[in-house]
């Protein structure tokens, strides 16, 4: 069987995968692929052969072959290979366990601010309580708050170590702590006071607002809070479009401004110089410096060093456009497949609108590729987009990369536009690569032509599912059954899986039934 070059499948000829390109790759037949759809079933179950990728060139549907199909070999130089191959951890375990650690130190360390400055015997009272929990829950409060502004600062380091997924899960749950510890903070001291001034609740809380210095940034910024975990909420997050609810959260960094006038004016362990201020300062210095370093510095350079341009936009199907990107030195670009960046189109209309979106292609010296689904106003007019726009481009970010693998093989799981990163991936993966991509219809598949040749030359298989999710094949696929017929050796690879929140759902579950590692599976979900 004819095979290309590593040279020719890492670094192909521009506008190798031009659709308007019929035979991009001349001399290289298609890779016998399947389709998975709503075909009725055909044979006796058991006894079939494991079909040969090589031999069987006629597609076959999975209701007519995967039932029948045996598990591999138990013994032999195969499962010898695998129970002899090392598990090797990822790089960013020690890292995160770093991370894990000055957390929680920090965390502890300011517990014992509260208590060193907490005089013996001072708290004897219902108002001396409640005052005491109120100045607690405000230190672990604005705690909370720089943790969460760096989970988000963008910077490398922290993306390596977390993942791009565990900073989202972290933001989102760091974030219902933080709120719960505001509005704790608030409650406590303004009760403690109205009962330590013998004053009516309400009367008790506006002359503590008008008494205290820096007290209505303290309440301006409690509302910020408020409104942003309002935003939150699954219903209203899917109802709002990206720039508005981007533009929104950005309301964060005036919580820390004015937070840390509320805290430095008023808060008891920072108004006399000493360990407490100098390590609540040295915090928010670390902090800033992040941002400055992640948001803007980085992205300056980045953009200086490669200057990033619309090469020509690209037709893929009734809604989706691939866009191809040249620049200066993109063999020198930090870039793998699987990322993504946030691009920022510097044409009329786009220029204010950054969002994010995934290499639908290995980087290579001569261009990059995006693949955009029309869903909205923004990609709608990106389509039209003409040659030589220049971009701004806030990347690369992501852990959804080959490098994460731990084990020999893979397999690949995508759904809808999901595909622009596995297709991707694919580049970068071992041979023997098993890949199962979601469609409803055949026209609503991407790549196809370009997945084909891959498999052939990265000798792996690719499945396409087509179907409602109420098809008996399908459904029948994503069960543990129907995965362990398709994937015998499921458990011994990595997992890759991108797409909507339903297919990522349903297929979490059939891989938490075959008991596939956690530290196996790798996720880059469509959220934001």
């Amino acid at each position: 069987m004819p095979r290309v070059s590593d040279d020719d499948l890492f670094d192909p000829p521009p506008r190798a995968w031009d659709r308007r390109d019929p035979d991009p790759y001349p001399g290289y037949e298609p890779y016998p692929t399947r389709s998975v759809g709503p075909r009725p079933r055909r044979g006796r179950r058991g006894g079939a052969e494991w079909p040969d990728p090589v031999r069987d060139r006629e597609p076959r549907s999975y209701a007519e072959t995967a039932p029948a199909w045996r598990p591999g070999p138990t013994g032999g130089p195969e499962a010898a290979r695998h129970r002899e191959t090392a598990e090797v951890e990822p790089y960013d375990r020690g890292g995160r366990l770093f991370f894990h650690i000055v957390f929680w130190a920090a965390l502890a360390t300011t517990v014992e601010l509260w208590w060193l400055n907490t005089p013996k015997g001072s708290i004897t009272t219902t108002a001396d309580i409640l005052i005491a929990a109120g100045r607690l829950t405000g230190l672990v409060g604005g705690y909370l708050l720089l943790a969460q502004v760096l989970l988000m600062s963008r910077v490398r380091w922290l993306e390596r170590w977390i993942g791009a997924h565990s900073l989202l899960i972290w933001h989102r749950e760091l974030g219902a702590f933080l709120l719960l510890a505001i509005l704790a903070h608030a409650a406590l001291i303004a009760v403690g006071y109205a009962e330590l001034t013998n004053a009516p609740l309400v009367d008790g809380t506006w002359t503590l607002v008008r008494t205290y210095e820096d007290m209505l940034s303290a309440v301006g910024a409690t509302a910020i809070l408020v409104g942003i975990a309002l935003l939150a909420i699954r219903g209203i997050r899917r109802r709002m479009n990206y720039e508005l609810w981007y533009y929104l959260h950005l309301s964060t960094y005036l919580v820390l401004l004015f937070s840390y006038g509320h805290q430095f004016a008023t808060g008891q362990e920072f108004v006399r110089p000493g360990f407490g201020r100098y390590f609540w300062a040295g915090l928010y210095v670390f902090v800033i410096w992040s941002v400055l370093w992640g948001r803007i510095i980085t992205p300056l350079r980045f953009n200086l060093r490669h200057r990033l341009r619309v090469e020509d936009v690209v037709p893929e199907g009734a809604d989706m456009v691939s866009i191809y990107i040249s620049g200066e030195r993109l063999d020198e670009l930090d870039a793998r497949a699987g990322q993504y960046f946030r691009w920022r189109f510097l044409t009329r209309g786009c220029w204010w609108q950054a969002h994010p979106f995934s290499l639908s292609a290995a980087p290579n010296s001569q261009w990059l590729r995006l693949t955009i689904k029309i869903v909205g106003d923004h990609t709608e007019s990106l389509q039209y987009l003409e040659p030589g726009t220049r971009i701004f481009a806030e990347g690369p970010s992501g852990v959804f990369t080959a490098d994460r693998a731990i084990r020999p093989r893979a397999l690949l799981i995508a759904g809808g536009s999901g595909i622009a990163p596995i297709r991707a991936l694919l580049e970068d993966l071992p041979e023997h690569t098993v890949v199962i991509y979601r469609s409803r219809t055949e026209e609503e598949l991407l790549f196809r032509d370009e997945l084909d040749w891959l498999a052939r030359a990265r000798e792996a298989q690719v499945w396409y599912v087509i179907g409602s999710r109420d098809d008996p094949a399908p459904r029948h696929l994503f069960t543990a059954k129907g995965m362990r017929e398709l994937v015998p050796d499921i458990r011994r690879r990595d997992i890759y899986l991108c797409g909507p929140p339903g297919l990522v759902e349903v297929s979490l579950r059939t891989l938490r039934k075959l008991r596939v590692p956690r530290r196996q599976i790798h996720l880059d979900p469509f959220e934001f």
